[in-house]
């Protein structure tokens, strides 16, 4: 084979039709916008118009409500906490904080504070001090000999 013979596989690379270049073209002179209207002009940008008729994303009701002033939690799960005492990077043998998270990296910024969920299972007795937990990992770290405090009582839930 030699250079020249490189071919494509067949049908892999499909022409581009190209647009108004002569009746031969099958796209030619009006280049399949039909004829005048504001759709074969360019620059056009309907999107949801509707022809002066209220469009269907106003004429449905609006739902729900983002509270302006939420509180947001960097989450973590009791499985990923247990991986970085496995690996090493969280002593378990001290209290691990908020900081001490941070610290191994295993959460990158701590937000409105740190809440532990109970995904995953935790098997070393590791004393947690963080600012939420739900109760299922409040009783999953008691189970396993530790002990999980939350420091503040709004994010406790």
């Amino acid at each position: 084979m030699k250079l020249h013979e490189l071919r494509d596989n067949a049908g892999a690379a499909k022409k581009s039709k190209r647009i108004g270049r002569g009746p031969g073209s099958g796209k030619g002179k009006m280049g399949g916008r039909g004829i005048k209207g504001q759709k074969s002009r360019s620059g056009v940008a309907i999107g949801g118009y509707e022809g002066g008729q209220m469009p269907l994303y106003q004429r449905l009701p609006k739902r729900g409500f983002n509270k302006p002033n939420r509180k947001e939690f960097a989450v973590v799960n009791l499985g990923l906490i247990q991986k970085f005492i496995d690996a090493g990077k969280i002593d378990a043998a001290q209290p691990v904080d908020e900081d001490a998270l941070i610290a191994s990296g295993l959460v990158r910024r701590k937000r409105d504070g740190i809440r532990v969920l109970a995904k995953g299972e935790v098997t070393s007795a590791v004393s947690l001090t963080v600012s939420g937990a739900s109760k299922a990992a409040v009783d999953a770290v008691a189970k396993a000999g530790g002990s999980l405090t939350v420091t503040s009582a709004a994010a406790a839930e």
